[in-house]
């Protein structure tokens, strides 16, 4: 299900909540956004928008970051489209891209005027206005498309003259033509900005009573700072309440104070909407995290500390993968590296034992998704310190387990995951010894679902797993593991090295479900599993960062380099399984090594 309509349908009463941001200027603002995205997306918004730039000036690059909010954030996405400067041509063209990328909502818009114009005008073969818009997609595209267009509690921009706002006739015309909107195939409305929430909610009435049943969903900007505050209230010829003008003055030039009562204001604004009746919150970003996500948990709506997984790995809102239920863990850590390698599958497992093996993963180099300067900072900050042996490698990896480091070159996310944190010390312990663990999870047996840091699904649920443990690490080390392995039959293992010698006692078709959970009126849920061939194929990408991220912070005649080279090429990649879940001890193998 990713049809906004539909998953406000759903709702079942509670009160959601969804973000817009726009397109940033320069790199660095696009690579920080999809961080400030991805953080915002673990609190499972409805779903998220992307604007589309005056004239279709950031054109491509909304639907780059659509298509990634998308497949690689995994957030329900809505790209807005408008007319200005849009031949009928570009708008197909946009829209094919889109569905290719497996989005299904459109926020439908006439646009502002092209920069330097002051009133808008179709440009040749295009659109004179959103009714335009959304009658060609529904003509064209069927139903596939959800389609959301705006609404105007204060009436239309271009109809607002002076301070005293539109006409009572004008106030009415919009409302004729947004229920045009509805009757041509509009199914959602979010609303233009507002401070003054009973001009929300006597629109939502008046909307009532001219037939527009549709939900109708009000959007919040929270101020940030008074210089923009005032800028967009002109520019969209808003209301302000004189008691906010009257709050904002004498702290206008203190921008955390400014900052402080946007949140207050913000606050009891969406209170009284709730209050009011409002089950959904469109909160307009700016590309700011702080104030927004203050506000949410103001109303209660989020708890920073307990982020709720739906599955242990974020489910891909694209149309095309709602058939995937279970992932290998060995890109536990690099989940975006293993959406884009598997972007291409016509299909994705099912069952309740899915089998996760397909010849579709793509190839190395597409594991490259979203490189971030950022993150190469923080390695070469933190990871490019001389190493002159084997020895000062293991130091490197047992300071990230002890939470010393927070970047990790076989991890995209930050710091080591609140699981593996209940084994730090045995984790460490591992490092120091010379077997480099990159991946881990703790045996759990019937731990409730809503656990910090292992608890995922829905309330009322029990979780287990399996322990496991990933790792490099010389051949002697794992000669020495393997000779021990008849005394731990619990054990199932796999090793492999660069030229792809390997090592196992489990066959090649095996697959081992690690983590399951069981739910009221539910059946078992098993999203990850220990597959031998995605172990083949993930080993590659493994290897292979040990010179592409790693190695390559240093010069070519560094002593470093040679260290790390030299680990690539002798070490092996192990993965270790203990089956039993309840009275195993996986790391007990390790003793005396």
């Amino acid at each position: 299900m990713t049809k906004i309509i539909d998953k406000i349908k759903q709702q079942d009463g509670k009160v959601a909540f969804s973000f817009e941001f726009f397109p940033p200027r320069t790199e660095e603002g696009v690579e920080n956004l999809y961080e400030r995205m991805d953080r915002m997306a673990a609190h499972q918004p409805l779903f998220c928008d992307i604007t589309w730039g005056a004239g279709g000036t950031t054109a491509d690059l909304t639907l780059d970051i659509a298509t990634k909010m998308q497949n690689m954030i995994c957030v329900n996405t809505m790209m807005h489209l408008t007319c200005t400067n849009m031949p009928v041509e570009k708008i197909d063209e946009a829209l094919e891209k889109v569905k290719a990328a497996g989005i299904q909502n459109i926020l439908a818009l006439r646009g502002d005027p092209p920069k330097g114009q002051d009133k808008f005008v179709a440009v040749e073969g295009g659109f004179a206005s959103a009714l335009d818009l959304v009658k060609y997609i529904r003509l064209h595209y069927g139903d596939y498309f959800g389609i959301t267009v705006a609404g105007y509690p204060e009436c239309h921009p271009d109809y607002i003259e002076g301070p005293g706002g539109a006409s009572e006739q004008a106030y009415k015309e919009n409302l004729a033509y947004l229920k045009s909107k509805m009757d041509a195939g509009g199914e959602v409305i979010v609303t233009q900005l507002f401070y003054d929430t009973d001009v929300f909610l006597k629109f939502v009435k008046d909307c009532r009573e001219y037939g527009i049943d549709a939900p109708i969903v009000p959007g919040i900007m929270p101020i940030n700072n008074y210089s923009g505050f005032k800028r967009m209230t002109a520019f969209c010829k808003t209301k302000v309440p004189q008691h906010i003008l009257d709050a904002l003055e004498p702290i206008k030039d203190n921008d955390e104070a400014v900052k402080a009562y946007g949140i207050h204001l913000g606050t009891e604004m969406c209170k009284t909407l709730i209050a009011g009746g409002t089950k959904h919150l469109h909160l307009y970003t700016l590309n700011l995290e702080k104030t927004v996500m203050a506000i949410l948990t103001n109303l209660g709506l989020i708890d920073e500390s307990k982020v709720q997984r739906t599955l242990p790995w974020r489910p891909p809102t694209n149309i095309k993968r709602r058939g995937e239920e279970v992932r290998p863990i060995f890109w536990a850590n690099r989940p975006r590296s293993y959406l884009s390698r598997s972007s291409n599958w016509d299909e994705f497992p099912k069952g309740r034992w899915g089998d996760s093996r397909s010849p579709a993963y793509g190839t190395l180099n597409d594991y490259q998704f979203l490189r971030k300067k950022s993150k190469d900072l923080k390695l070469r900050e933190e990871w490019g310190i001389d190493l002159k042996s084997s020895e000062d490698v293991f130091k490197l990896f047992a300071r990230y387990c002890k939470g010393e480091l927070s970047a990790f070159p076989w991890s995209e996310l930050e710091t080591l995951q609140p699981e593996s944190q209940l084994i730090t010390d045995r984790l460490t312990s591992l490092n120091e010894r010379g077997f480099l663990t990159i991946n881990s999870q703790p045996a759990v047996n019937a731990e409730p679902s809503d656990t910090p840091g292992i608890g995922w699904g829905r309330p009322g649920g029990y979780i287990y797993q399996k322990a496991y443990v990933e790792f490099f690490t010389s051949p002697e080390r794992l000669q020495a593991i393997i000779s021990k392995m008849p005394g731990f039959p619990s054990l199932t293992y796999i090793a492999v090295n660069v030229k792809g010698e390997t090592y196992s006692n489990i066959g090649v078709t095996d697959v081992n479900a690690v983590t399951w959970g069981v739910f009221p009126a539910k059946e078992v849920i098993q999203p990850t599993v220990v597959d031998p061939q995605s172990f083949m194929v993930w080993k590659d990408e493994a290897f292979d960062i040990w010179t592409s991220e790693w190695a390559s912070i240093y010069p070519d005649d560094s002593p470093a380099k040679k260290v790390l080279q030299e680990t690539h090429d002798g070490y092996f990649l192990v993965s270790i399984v203990d089956n039993d879940y309840i009275r195993g001890d996986l790391f007990a193998i390790f003793e005396g090594l």
